[in-house]
């Protein structure tokens, strides 16, 4: 999913050439289409990380009712409490580098692109 954002450098080079470079190419498009794209994988692997985390909060919140029904603490129900907390906290820090990729890549993609195409507000469309 990220294979967009890897190679964003070769992309931009090859969809917005230099103005000596440039011949037929339209960087207009191309920047929209690009955008475009960023976009879509950004709002896909946002979703996935989102539904996970969801996913596991609610394991989480179940085994913490179980533990605590439990009284003592099953050891079982504890390891795995503990295992699903450790999952839990990758996926948030998961979702903490997806910002960090995404700040980046369109630092990237401004920096090429912003003669040609200007995107809409990204917080209008959310």
């Amino acid at each position: 999913m990220r294979d967009v954002d890897d190679k964003l450098v070769y992309a931009l080079n090859v969809n917005v050439p230099t103005p000596s470079f440039r011949g037929g190419i339209d960087p207009t498009h191309n920047c929209e289409t690009l955008y475009k794209q960023l976009r879509g994988n950004y709002e896909k692997r946002e979703t996935a990380i989102k539904n996970c985390i969801g996913t596991v909060s609610t394991k989480v919140k179940q085994l913490r009712e179980v533990k605590d029904s439990s009284g003592s603490g099953d050891l079982t129900v504890v390891k795995q409490l503990n295992k699903e907390q450790t999952k839990l906290r990758l996926l948030r820090s998961e979702l903490n580098v997806e910002e960090v990729l995404q700040d980046r890549s369109m630092k990237l993609y401004y920096e090429r692109c912003r003669e040609f195409y200007k995107p809409p507000n990204p917080s209008s469309s959310q």
